[in-house]
């Protein structure tokens, strides 16, 4: 499906231009890529393709959707933004947070994701229970990111690639420890560990384990634990499709 992107006035980009590079500096300064990455990709993922409700639009910034379960910890996300969206009050809320989400990938030394702005702010949080369930398998993945979200299952496999930023905190999600020797690079390693098998110290969830199980699901990991080239160029792709779903429907 083709996109119908907005214009946005030269104010506007001059906007995201300025608030890109404070951004980078703000993740510089506080290490904190993982939790803008998290804070962006919950906030798309709630899209229904259904009722066409959800999606990136803004509205994590409402204190009822940072107490849905799935989003325990991101409160933190919201605080450490708000001083620099507070400079920018021309831009959404919906185009902050996903700017925050591709700019996390840029300076953690990842792959460029294209950005297009002009997302609205929505007024009401989806319901609680769109996120997927880290302690659930391929079928799960698959009724959360193709049938409610719209995505692929190639962009179950690519987007899971993301789990090489951050960690998990137990008395966030009940799991603990990051995927990766290094939390604050952005590589393959993730696929890399996953087919590696468990170390001590590091985390593997049954979602994660569940990408070895199905078969084309495997082959995929597999290509990206060799090929990290082939991993950034699909996961700029499936990163844009997650930051977009709902937005600029052609």
């Amino acid at each position: 499906m083709g996109k119908s992107y907005p214009t946005v006035s030269e104010e506007y980009k001059k906007a995201i231009d300025k608030a890109r590079r404070k951004l980078r500096g703000l993740i510089a300064e506080k290490n904190c890529a993982p939790i803008m990455l998290r804070i962006a990709w919950h906030s798309a993922g709630t899209y229904d393709v259904t009722t066409k409700t959800g999606g990136p639009f803004g509205t994590m910034r409402h204190k009822l959707e940072q107490g849905h379960a799935a989003n325990n910890g991101l409160e933190i996300a919201v605080r450490l933004l708000e001083p620099i969206k507070e400079q920018f009050p021309i831009i959404s809320y919906a185009d902050f947070y996903q700017l925050a989400g591709v700019v996390a990938v840029e300076v953690t030394g990842g792959p460029d994701v294209p950005f297009h702005p002009g997302r609205p702010d929505k007024p009401e949080p989806p319901v609680e229970g769109r996120l997927p369930d880290a302690t659930k398998g391929c079928d799960h993945l698959r009724e959360v990111f193709v049938k409610h979200m719209g995505l692929t299952d190639k962009d179950i496999v690519v987007l899971s690639g993301g789990h090489t930023l951050g960690r998990c905190h137990k008395e966030r999600s009940g799991f603990d420890g990051p995927w990766t020797p290094n939390p604050l690079i952005f590589d393959n390693s993730y696929f890399k560990e996953l087919l590696t098998g468990e170390k001590e110290g590091l985390l593997q969830l049954p979602s994660d384990k569940a990408l070895l199980v199905d078969p084309y699901f495997r082959s995929l990991v597999e290509k990206y634990a060799a090929d990290e080239d082939a991993f950034f160029a699909d996961y700029a792709e499936s990163h844009r499709k997650l930051s977009e779903l709902g937005f600029a429907e052609a």
